[in-house]
């Protein structure tokens, strides 16, 4: 089970998915899990239930790393989404 900090963390991860699908980024989730050889299921189970122990932590630096997402903002929740 996923702590209540971790539980943050996951929340922003799929707001920041949102809000690259809204920027064009991505075309949608499937684009996001297929890229990265998600399961799907798995990613959408997550999505709803946040305290299931399924997230892996390297699809935070797939943000990170090709979408310029800022790691302080999703690890804490300050700052801007995207880097500068």
């Amino acid at each position: 089970m996923q702590t209540p900090e971790s539980q943050k963390v996951i929340k922003r991860f799929f707001e920041a998915i949102y809000a690259l699908k809204a920027r064009g980024d991505i075309r949608g989730k499937q684009t996001f899990t297929v890229r990265y050889c998600i399961n799907r299921w798995n990613f959408n189970t997550l999505e709803k239930e946040p305290e299931r122990d399924i997230f892996q932590t390297a699809w935070l630096s797939f943000l990170v790393n090709d979408y310029g997402v800022s790691a302080d903002w999703l690890l804490t929740g300050k700052g801007d989404m995207f880097k500068k």
